[in-house]
């Protein structure tokens, strides 16, 4: 029997069914730190619902209430690659969020992501495939299993929130990720003379000696982008340069003049 909260949030989002047939990807760039060259965009969902346009913590709500998460994080995935990977410049890469609890058995629960790859053309080189936040790990074997079968595709892999506490150093040397977030409370007031600088930049060494690259997220002032760099991290997304769009428009001006002004 489901609680009473539930049913009263499945009937909040009474909405929930025509949003999964109107599901738009955003794409955020990802940046080279020491060049500001745009090298990946995350694909961010949304719905659009006339003139409404539902962000994915709604839609992740609603799908839970609605017992749908399983079949909603499979939707999600394969419409991000069949909207967002052809607009790629060649030389980029499609981060892809996906949430390890509702996936059972990978070599069934991933294949039609798999084939949405297929259709579209993709390079699964240029793919990355990223445990979503807020998203409890399974037991580690499990987990360790989905992404072994992402990188047998050929595929990369990413895990969220370093230093937020539930993805742990443990984590990091355990399943050895092609990359790694930093949690965005690490960044967020970051400068060469705050606390956290020193914790930040003994991280981003950790996940270097593992052979891991390290993406700083939640930039959003220079001092911050600044700081980063002064840390090491390969990597650097946020609203400082530049935020999600439905067209894939790459550097923000504001971030390009700094970069200009490092030459």
């Amino acid at each position: 029997m489901h609680p009473l909260h539930i049913w009263a949030e499945r009937l909040d989002s009474h909405w929930f069914e025509s949003a999964t047939q109107n599901l738009v990807f955003y794409g955020q760039p990802i940046v080279e730190v020491r060049t500001g060259e745009v090298v990946a965009y995350e694909a961010l969902v949304r719905a659009r619902l006339g003139q409404e346009l539902i962000g994915a913590g709604p839609l992740l709500k609603a799908a839970v209430a609605h017992d749908q998460l399983r079949a909603f994080d499979a939707l999600a995935r394969t419409t991000a690659i069949r909207q967002l990977y052809g607009k790629l410049e060649s030389s980029q890469s499609l981060f892809i969020n996906f949430s390890p609890g509702v996936i059972y058995n990978p070599d069934i629960c991933l294949q039609t992501t798999f084939q949405a790859c297929r259709e579209v053309g993709a390079d699964f080189s240029r793919l990355v495939f990223e445990i979503t936040e807020g998203e409890d790990f399974p037991d580690l074997q499990l987990l360790r299993s989905i992404l072994e079968r992402y990188r047998r595709e050929g595929a990369r892999v990413a895990l969220d929130d370093l230093g937020s506490g539930r993805t742990s150093l443990s984590y990091l040397a355990e399943l050895k990720p092609d990359i790694v977030k930093l949690d965005r409370a690490l960044i967020q007031g970051l400068e060469h003379s705050t606390p956290a600088f020193r914790l930040v930049r003994s991280l981003v060494e950790y996940a270097h000696d593992l052979g891991i690259q390290v993406v700083a997220e939640g930039i959003e002032e220079p001092e911050e982008l600044a700081a980063v760099r002064e840390t090491g991290v390969d990597l650097v997304q946020g609203y400082y340069l530049g935020r999600p769009a439905e067209l894939l428009s790459g550097l923000s001006l504001k971030a390009t003049d700094w970069w200009s002004a490092q030459v």
